[in-house]
């Protein structure tokens, strides 16, 4: 991997290899770089991804649901869990299409796809100290996640709902459902893994403007909501985290993808919707919550997605 533009330190990356399951790092890239030309990166990704993308996250990932599947009878799931504008959308796409020339089929799922339907979501987000339309814990149909997760599990048919972010003027909507019969699961999300905080919640945190009274209150009611989704924690076999080197360079990441989202559909969240959706995105979840994440996998990142350090949680986090 010598020859790769890849700046993570390769020893925690080489005990993340080894316990996917290969006997070393050079076994595993010589197994990649002989199926080089099935890989179709350039179909997916443009020049903007580089080795480390594609070495550091992609291919790994994709083992492990390879090694995954290989040796177990059972269903298995896989959380990936990063902040919006990361680039989950395409790395899904790629995964759903590769895992196909590997024998094997993998399906790519979102929280987002359980969006309550749009009158109950207006009913259940009623009021929030941001005036958005979706986003925080609290506004998915968890039952339905739930149901809809183990009956994979138990029969291996997925049926699911499709959410179209593009939908109601950039509101979003279900579009449709899917039924597929994948051999293994990804499910990914914002807040994937974050679980209540067992301690009273600290308002203490500086943002600019500081939080609101409202804002404060109705933080208590979300650390609430999601206790309703630790079951669907619980169904997760394994969990990676791309996790930023600061939080607000979502910030950035979530314009940009709004950007890209109108020039495609015509359709995107914009100036005070989308000033809004990113104050919620920065202050209904304290920062902590995504520190004590139980995740497998730890990629750090900076400002520009380049990832920094790669590895195992508890070697990356010590």
């Amino acid at each position: 991997m010598n020859d790769l533009n890849i700046e993570f330190p390769l020893d925690d990356f080489e005990e993340l290899i080894s316990q996917i399951g290969w006997s070393s790092l050079d076994e595993w890239f010589m197994f990649w770089n002989l199926k080089k030309e099935m890989l179709s990166i350039n179909n997916f990704w443009d020049d903007n991804v580089k080795d480390d993308w594609i070495w550091g996250l992609a291919l790994p990932l994709l083992s492990q649901a390879y090694k995954l599947n290989k040796k177990s009878p059972k269903r298995k799931i896989i959380g990936i869990s990063a902040l919006p504008g990361t680039g989950k959308t395409t790395l899904g796409k790629w995964l759903e299409s590769i895992s196909l020339k590997l024998k094997f089929k993998l399906s790519v799922i979102s929280i987002d796809d359980f969006y309550l339907p749009s009158e109950e979501m207006e009913f259940a987000i009623k009021n929030n100290p941001w005036n958005v339309s979706r986003g925080f814990p609290g506004s998915h149909s968890i039952d339905l996640m739930k149901e809809k997760l183990l009956k994979w599990k138990t029969d291996g048919q997925l049926n699911v709902p499709v959410f179209d972010k593009s939908l109601r003027k950039g509101l979003g909507d279900r579009a449709h459902w899917r039924e597929e019969s994948p051999d293994l699961l990804i499910i990914e999300g914002w807040f994937l893994g974050v679980k209540p905080l067992s301690i009273e919640l600290d308002n203490s945190e500086k943002f600019s403007p500081p939080l609101s009274v409202f804002e404060s209150s109705y933080r208590i009611k979300i650390q609430n909501n999601l206790n309703q989704y630790l079951d669907v924690w619980n169904m997760i076999d394994k969990i990676w985290h791309l996790k930023p080197l600061k939080f607000e360079y979502l910030n950035e990441w979530k314009s940009n993808q709004e950007k890209s989202m109108q020039f495609k559909s015509g359709s995107s969240l914009k100036d005070d919707n989308l000033s809004n959706f990113l104050r919620m995105l920065n202050v209904s979840i304290p920062h902590k919550s995504f520190d004590d994440i139980s995740s497998d996998v730890l990629l750090m990142i900076n400002q520009e997605r380049k990832l920094i350090k790669v590895g195992l949680n508890q070697q990356i986090s010590k």
